[in-house]
């Protein structure tokens, strides 16, 4: 190849498969089978338990492991104290207080007393910062893994009715039953993050697309909205979960709309619209505030002290949190029963949690430069989970205003997530008794604005019609599916949709034909381009997809309507005239001259041979003293579908693969074109695939190995060499056909 300016020159051999084969020998590369990589997995797993349990393991596997299990050691010893401390405790404590009120607000939507959620911000923020690699997530409550475990927990523990028949209820209090169910179904949670990790997993995060998780983050917020509704308001009505339980909601609260209390209405608007100017601001001038407005603990602080000051409680009959958690309660062992009534419902929680911490991670790793381990993830929010379960916390993640503000004041490490957490530590051992006063509907406005960017997102559906219907319908599927049937199940259907729409992208793909773009060796789709070379009796097919079980009967259909006639319909056609001409011959009712076959005498016999049987076999001559020209006019009102292209080249350049069911397929079509005589020609056919072609005995007699060409170009140089077409290409490429050269190309 010769670099000339804007141009490039090419002289090479013009090469089909076997000829490149021969001239340049491959590697033949063993490659690992799943068996294989299985057996390396496990043996290497042994191996690392046999020497922990041994230690006789070398220093640089000693290191190696511990700094796998434990991330902590790795950027710790490179931890620099002056340039980082300061921006670490700056916003650690910020984070704190943030913590503080947003475990207390989304304990409600797990239908819990607000305390527990403290006991979410502190023990899986303790276990992270030991296992995890991510540098500034801050773990936590998250508002749809409250809602989430808030479904399972009305559900065993409803509001008005008899709690469910578990053994383990005996002699416990409503509120106390309802702290079982949910540090059960956060603890089977966190073991099912355990294993997935084990099993090295990670990659499964992979399936949820940016789309659906817009959709059913979007659907959350709505259900998270009508759930607060209640509090705002000051409405006293039992929680609903289940399919259609936002429709219920509803229907409760313009039921009781009447007897709203105005005291938490009134304090509600007051904290929504502060918060929102107070945010507004932040986001306005956050290059010149050195750490944004703490409006949620500056609202907090005031509202507490009106509501202590002017006795809401007892005068505006306004509900206050009441009682807060004094300490630690000892820790407790997770119910079995309510392990097995809520496994299901656990594990898409697990992989929500995941999903959601390792997306907002992956974000802040790019941003500041270091990596995260997937598998190492799901190993920390596991343990996290499993371990806060046993002290009565609920399922932790990540929520993301509280992350945006650890590493937006300056966090560096996790250290400034341990001295969130001991933030909370003192609210719980100390000062939680100041919260007493603090009216619900508070927490209620303080979830309401903080939902305002999964809202938000919204404004993506005009994008999505615009640009991407399918994904459209992901979106809008997933956001439906979730709001009415619930977030578990709205979960599975939108990622159900989301599959159909791969299969169907993949089994609906869009087939073109191609042509030459003039005086180029580059091929487009006819449609879209004017200065194109179409050499007449060849049509260039082009298949953008894989090609399997599903669509191979569309491709054929494709195929068929692109070169305008079906094979197998002429190749029986012809069969069918050449039994008839045989009859005629035998019977003496046809004579063979120098235009071809004449009508002797009109046909006696009127009966026809209408067994389809051989009709789809090779075209037979035997017994037909010429050959028979299928474009002329045929005796005795014989009529074959013309055939009007003698080359149909396919592109594979965009096949990825070929399964087996799809490879019979193909070898039938092209068996078909083959023995109408129509040349059928494979071009830029992947390696991987040549060779499966060769393992499932594609090639035979009738097939074979020449029709494959490693570039189209090389088989429409072929095909004109073949089949001179004196035109645009010819004059373009300045080749001359009638005595062009087999070892030589010049583009």
């Amino acid at each position: 190849m010769q670099p000339s300016g804007r141009h490039y020159v090419v002289v090479r051999p013009l090469f089909s498969e076997d000829s490149f084969a021969e001239q340049h020998e491959r590697i033949n590369r063993n490659r690992k089978t799943l068996r294989h990589h299985l057996k390396d997995y496990f043996t290497s797993l042994s191996k690392l338990c046999l020497y922990c349990l041994h230690c006789s393991c070398d220093r640089n596997r000693a290191k190696n492991a511990a700094l796998s299990l434990l991330p902590i050691i790795g950027w710790m010893k490179n931890y620099n104290i002056k340039e980082w401390l300061l921006g670490d405790i700056v916003s650690g404590i910020s984070t704190g207080l943030v913590a503080v009120l947003q475990g207390l607000a989304f304990s409600l939507l797990a239908s819990l007393p607000p305390g527990y959620g403290l006991y979410t911000t502190f023990f899986p923020a303790i276990i992270y910062f030991f296992l995890g690699t991510s540098r500034h997530l801050s773990v936590g409550a998250f508002p749809i893994l409250s809602l989430m475990v808030g479904a399972v927990v009305t559900r065993l523990v409803p509001d008005g009715g008899p709690p469910a028949n578990i053994t383990g209820f005996e002699g416990l209090s409503m509120e106390q039953q309802r702290v079982l169910v949910a540090s059960s179904v956060t603890f089977v949670m966190g073991a099912f993050q355990l294993i997935m990790g084990l099993l090295q997993v990670g990659f499964i995060v992979m399936y949820l697309s940016e789309t659906l998780v817009s959709g059913f983050t979007t659907a959350a917020a709505v259900h998270i909205l009508v759930s607060q509704l209640r509090f705002v308001l000051g409405l006293d009505f039992p929680g609903v979960n289940g399919p259609l339980a936002i429709v219920y909601t509803l229907e409760n609260v313009f039921r009781d709309i009447t007897n709203t209390n105005v005291a938490d209405l009134v304090t509600s608007i007051v904290i929504m619209v502060l918060v929102l100017i107070a945010k507004e601001i932040n986001d306005r001038f956050k290059s010149k505030l050195p750490v944004p407005i703490p409006i949620e603990v500056i609202m907090t602080v005031i509202a507490c002290g009106v509501s202590y000051a002017f006795n809401f409680e007892n005068r505006f009959n306004v509900v206050v949190i009441g009682e807060m958690v004094n300490g630690y309660e000892s820790p407790i062992a997770p119910n079995l029963e309510v392990i097995q009534e809520s496994a299901v419902e656990a594990f898409p929680m697990a992989i929500v949690g995941f999903a959601v911490a390792f997306s907002v991670a992956k974000v802040y790793s790019i941003k500041h430069d270091y990596t995260i381990d997937g598998n190492q993830e799901l190993l920390a929010f596991g343990v996290s989970n499993m371990f806060g379960a046993s002290f009565r916390a609920f399922a932790a993640s990540t929520a993301l205003s509280r992350t945006a503000i650890q590493e937006s004041t300056g966090g560096r490490t996790q250290i400034a997530g341990v001295l969130s957490a001991m933030i909370v530590l003192i609210v719980i051992v100390a000062v939680g008794f100041l919260l007493e006063p603090l009216p619900r509907s508070v927490l209620g406005a303080l979830v309401i604005v903080n939902l305002k960017g999964m809202l938000m997102q919204f404004r993506e559906l005009p994008f999505l019609w615009k640009n991407d219907r399918t994904d459209f319908v992901t979106w809008v599927v997933t956001f439906v599916a979730s709001l009415f049937l619930g977030l578990d199940l709205g979960l599975a259907v939108g990622l159900g949709a989301e599959l159909f729409t791969v299969v169907y992208r993949t089994q609906f793909p869009r087939c073109s034909l191609l042509a030459n773009i003039t005086g180029t060796d580059i091929y487009r789709d006819c449609k879209d381009y004017n200065c194109i070379y179409e050499p007449d009796g060849v049509k260039i097919f082009k298949i953008p997809s894989p090609i399997f079980f599903a669509n191979i009967d569309f491709l054929r259909d494709k195929l068929v309507q692109a070169v305008g006639f079906s094979p197998l319909k002429v190749l029986k056609k012809r069969n069918k005239a050449l039994r008839k001409i045989r009859k005629m011959l035998r019977n003496g009712e046809l004579e063979v001259s120098e235009g071809g076959l004449k009508v002797r005498q009109p046909s006696a016999d009127t009966s026809e041979d209408n067994s389809m049987e051989g009709l789809d076999q090779p075209i037979d001559f035997s017994g037909i003293p010429i050959q028979v020209n299928w474009n002329t006019e045929l005796p005795a009102n014989i009529s074959v579908p013309a055939v009007n292209i003698h080359s149909v080249v396919l592109d594979f350049s965009a096949v990825s693969f070929l399964d087996l069911s799809a490879l019979k397929g193909l070898k039938a079509t092209l068996k078909e074109f083959l023995r109408i005589e129509v040349d059928v020609y494979i071009v830029s056919c992947d390696v991987y695939i040549m060779e499966k072609l060769h393992q499932c005995s594609f090639f035979d007699d009738e097939i074979k190995t020449s029709i494959f060409y490693p570039t189209l170009h090389d088989a429409m140089l072929h095909i004109l060499e073949t089949h001179p077409d004196h035109g645009e290409l010819e004059k373009d490429l300045d080749i001359n056909y009638e005595v062009i050269q087999r070892d030589s190309i010049t583009v």
